[in-house]
């Protein structure tokens, strides 16, 4: 019995010092203003979205959730505005599962926004749910629907360099082997979510990756992030979840847009390197500051590293 309580006890104790020497985030101290700049953010109505759109709209930038739904993207925005205040959060519509959508959101923004200097795609899935689709539903909203997005807005973003895309990528990918003989056929079943999601995100690498090779010199960087293991609504991201519990608001690094080294483009930024994550999946807050680092210019070097966010460069698989 002494043995288990010592065990029991030796446990938590090992659990309080991971949590307050190696997870516990230090304050935000990022401050670079964004005035006069606009982002989109993909599916920003909740978890790490909402919190990339929040901060990106404290820094003064003029920021568009391409959001799905109509009620919670407008609620989002209102909710944004509120807490920002900053009136320049507005929802536009957009579905990734459907090109029709991604094809009419682009011709909105285009005929609208004069500049677009952020884009990050953060909105995707990681199960089919009850859907049956005949085609990968994961591919079409994790990668295909971004794709067309980033060709389309392309232009936009060229014109206003220097730019950012950031494609909201996972660890995750490793696991994915890309089978192009049977990329869009139907997912059924749990095991072939699995695959599916991990070949979706090995897309998103690759994607960026290549965007990066092929826009050196144009003044738009892309990055592929890896934000961790959070908690987000449609999903629980650890075995131990009941155990796990809000982290404070992470520090944020700054966002300035000034060119990047071709070594540093097309990198896998990991977001979430102090963490335990089998204890204890983050909060959105702190996903969010990979999204944020992705966006900045000198944050790997100057803030990653000092601060101990962990939101550094790491080679990808691909």
């Amino acid at each position: 019995m002494e043995a288990l309580l010592l065990g029991v006890g030796l446990l938590l104790g090992a659990y309080v010092l991971v949590y307050y020497n190696l997870v516990k985030a230090p304050p935000c101290r990022g401050l670079a203003s964004l005035r006069g700049r606009t982002a989109v953010v993909t599916g920003a109505n909740s978890g790490i979205g909402k919190m990339t759109a929040l901060e990106l709209a404290r820094r003064g930038a003029r920021v568009v959730l391409a959001c799905r739904s109509r009620e919670r993207g407008e609620a989002a925005a209102f909710d944004l505005r509120q807490e920002s205040g900053n009136n320049e959060v507005i929802f536009m519509a957009l579905d990734l599962a459907s090109l029709a959508s991604v094809r009419a959101f682009a011709t909105a923004f285009l005929s609208s926004e004069p500049r677009l200097d952020i884009l990050i795609h953060n909105a995707g899935i990681s199960s089919c749910g009850r859907t049956r689709e005949p085609f990968n539903l994961l591919l079409r909203v994790n990668h295909i629907g971004p794709f067309l997005l980033t060709h389309l807005l392309l232009p936009r973003l060229k014109t206003s360099a220097p730019s950012r895309v950031v494609v909201v990528s996972s660890a995750a990918h490793r696991r994915g082997r890309l089978d192009f003989t049977r990329l869009d056929r139907p997912v059924v079943g749990w095991q072939q979510e699995l695959r599916a999601y991990a070949d979706s995100k090995l897309a998103n690498v690759l994607f960026a990756r290549e965007l990066a090779t092929q826009l050196e010199g144009t003044g738009v960087t892309c990055y592929a992030a890896h934000p961790g293991e959070v908690r987000l609504s449609g999903c629980s991201a650890s075995f131990l979840f009941p155990l796990s519990h809000p982290r404070p608001l992470p520090c944020s690094p700054s966002l300035s847009l000034s060119h990047r080294t071709s070594e540093q483009e097309g990198s896998l930024v990991q977001g979430e390197a102090r963490s335990l994550l089998i204890l204890k999946p983050g909060s959105p807050c702190l996903g969010f500051s990979s999204h944020t680092t992705s966006s900045d210019a000198d944050g790997w070097v100057r803030h990653g590293n000092e601060e101990g966010l962990g939101s550094h460069p790491k080679e990808p698989s691909a």
